[in-house]
């Protein structure tokens, strides 16, 4: 049996806190080799990166979630109880939930709600002189999600609940009061969902047909049990707050537009290039940093040893920047996608695997078509400058954005 290279640190906690996405990466290149061992939180962990490591990362004969995600991220980023630390046969009827709402209909829907968030916000743009790009766009995403979701939200919530969303997805890697404000937006945010999904299901506020309401609220288990009402309310918070999430994509999509200019008039009414360039956008900025699971029973893998019970983290962002599966991973090149069948294990920016049964993010086709729109009005209904700001990404920091947030100014409409 091959001995696992190990980190020489006692516990490398911090320095995944310090180091940011390239934790994993670094170490990896250093050794040589797609696989190590360190201690997280004085935890043995295995950290893996590349496709290999990802089909078997994503096998449920060999790992389960249950778990593997760190307290502190369940408070803030996914909630306690949600599908993400489901496994089995409870684990494939919740995700069958999720799977409902995305159908190719259901989802474009969603994009043209955005559409109509967007196209209805630009007025505003233009008397402004100049905003922040992400602080414009995350309001825009919840009231699309919302609506579409069948969830109430009066116009003067927007604002509340938008700034309660992203401090949940700022939460798992901050410290101090950043940290401790996603936990309260959390208990606040299920209060609230509850609420809702217990109004719809006595009747005082009927769900759309379809909805994600619907679909949770009404939603039995393997025993015929409606869900519990707070787990109800971590499923329907973990349809909206990933949608408000995707505003960072929106913001590296408007970055690579300026990075890159001649793509603008490449994926101007240009559907495959639009698509090429939205899948390179996911590939190449920085999103979720890692996945974690743990070893179903003890197995033996390209010589090394997996005992049963141990955490082990998925390199996601390593994956997306390995070499051996997309060359010259540093480069940004949405022609690498022209033609592109799909990889469940190769393009992970939002988890692998398959997405009936298996973990990968029941909203990444929500994903990538919001951002499809996101890039047609960048390029096709507005115009816009970007004023000298700083626009370097740290990939020391988790969730990872450019300071200014993006400022964009003399907005004008063209169509």
């Amino acid at each position: 049996m091959a001995s696992m290279p190990a980190d020489r640190s006692p516990d490398s906690t911090l320095a995944l806190l310090r180091e940011g996405y390239r934790f994993i990466g670094d170490r990896c290149d250093r050794y040589g080799t797609d696989i190590f061992q360190t201690r997280l939180l004085l935890e043995p962990t295995i950290c893996l990166r590349g496709r290999p490591a990802a089909a078997i990362f994503y096998d449920p004969e060999r790992f389960v979630r249950a778990g593997a995600a760190p307290k502190r991220m369940q408070r803030t980023l996914t909630g306690v109880g949600g599908v993400q630390g489901l496994d089995g046969a409870a684990h494939h009827d919740r995700k069958a939930m999720f799977m409902s709402i995305m159908t190719p209909s259901a989802v474009r829907q969603l994009g043209q709600l955005f559409d109509d968030e967007w196209r209805a916000r630009v007025p505003a743009w233009e008397r402004a002189g100049r905003v922040v790009l992400h602080d414009e766009v995350a309001p825009l995403l919840t009231r699309a999600v919302c609506a579409w979701a069948g969830v109430p939200l009066a116009d003067t919530e927007v604002a509340r609940r938008t700034a309660v969303m992203r401090s949940m997805i700022e939460g798992p890697t901050a410290l101090g009061p950043r940290h401790w404000r996603g936990r309260v937006g959390r208990r606040r945010s299920e209060r609230w969902l509850g609420e809702v999904v217990e109004r719809a299901r006595v009747g005082v506020l009927p769900a759309p047909p379809g909805s994600a309401l619907g679909a949770i609220a009404e939603h039995r288990d393997g025993r015929g049990q409606l869900l519990p009402r707070r787990i109800a309310a971590v499923e329907l918070l973990n349809v909206l707050r990933p949608t408000v999430a995707v505003d960072r994509f929106v913001v590296f999509a408007a970055l690579a537009l300026h990075d890159h200019p001649q793509w603008r008039d490449q994926v101007r009414g240009d559907d495959d290039a639009t698509e090429c360039f939205v899948q390179e956008v996911r590939r190449y900025y920085p999103f979720f940093p890692v996945a974690a699971a743990r070893v179903r029973r003890s197995f033996d893998w390209q010589g090394h040893h997996f005992p049963q019970g141990r955490r082990v983290l998925l390199d996601l962002y390593g994956t997306n920047h390995h070499e051996a599966l997309w060359p010259e991973p540093e480069r940004f090149r949405p022609e690498r996608f022209a033609g592109w069948r799909g990889d469940p294990y190769a393009l992970v920016p939002q988890g692998g695997g398959e997405h009936l049964t298996g973990h990968r993010c029941a909203g990444e086709w929500i994903t990538i078509e919001l951002l499809k729109r996101a890039v047609t009005n960048l390029t096709t209904t507005m115009r816009y400058e970007v004023p000298p700001q700083d626009l370097a990404i740290d990939l020391r920091r988790m969730p990872a954005l450019p300071p200014s947030g993006l400022v964009i100014a003399d907005v004008r409409r063209t169509a």
